[in-house]
């Protein structure tokens, strides 16, 4: 199974047990990801910017409008973090210190390159499309040639990345397990609700399958 290599960039430091470093495992959160965090440094001040993206094997896909800071700072190929948190459950212990939360993160390092070429751009974004919702690309109007001129795309290879991962139940110092205080896990999962039509769109058009059956499972 391919890993990335630990280093100082991105060994887990705190609780490393928690840590991995296989493919399958930082591909796989991210793959399940609404939304990630972009970290970049531009004339010394930090900016974290959260966006929707994609991936594609070992390459992460933004896109925005051509006057985006962000976007700029990626297509010099200066280096940039990406984030990004699933958020399983809220862990309630007997102590407030020991709560926690049930997750899965990715931290992953790399650095970017303006996607020029045409028809990459539009696969990119039909990958960033079908990342937030499956289908959708198929029926929607694809971009034309303005929209395209005043979209950049951005691709950042993933040179090096970690994932963290909580599971499990609290854990309380033992004096503390015979107080009377209710402890446990509070699933929590996204999920859609009920869509809201457009009330400009004709009455007669079906609410369409990858609508009705959404799930980020």
């Amino acid at each position: 199974m391919p890993t990335y290599p630990k280093t100082e960039r991105n060994r887990v430091k705190r609780l490393p047990k928690r840590g991995h470093y296989d493919h399958e495992t930082v591909y796989r959160i991210l793959d399940k990801a609404l939304i990630c965090h972009v970290g970049f440094v531009d004339q010394r001040q930090p900016f974290v910017i959260p966006t929707n993206f994609a991936r594609v094997n070992d390459t992460i896909l933004l896109h925005g409008s051509k006057a985006s800071r962000m976007l700029k700072h990626i297509a010099t190929g200066s280096p940039v973090c990406v984030t990004a948190t699933i958020v399983d459950g809220l862990v309630l212990a007997r102590s407030v210190f020991h709560h926690s939360v049930n997750y899965r993160s990715v931290v992953l390092f790399g650095k970017g390159r303006l996607v020029a070429d045409k028809k990459e751009k539009l696969a990119a974004l039909e990958a960033i499309t079908e990342h937030i919702i499956p289908g959708r690309w198929r029926e929607a109007r694809l971009p034309n040639h303005k929209e395209m001129n005043a979209t950049s795309v951005v691709s950042i290879k993933i040179e090096s990345a970690s994932a963290k991962v909580r599971i499990g139940p609290p854990v309380d110092d033992q004096e503390d397990y015979t107080l009377p205080v209710w402890a446990g896990i509070l699933p929590l999962q996204e999920m859609a609700l009920a869509p809201v039509r457009d009330e400009l769109m004709p009455e007669d058009i079906p609410i369409p399958y990858y609508v009705t059956n959404y799930s980020r499972k």
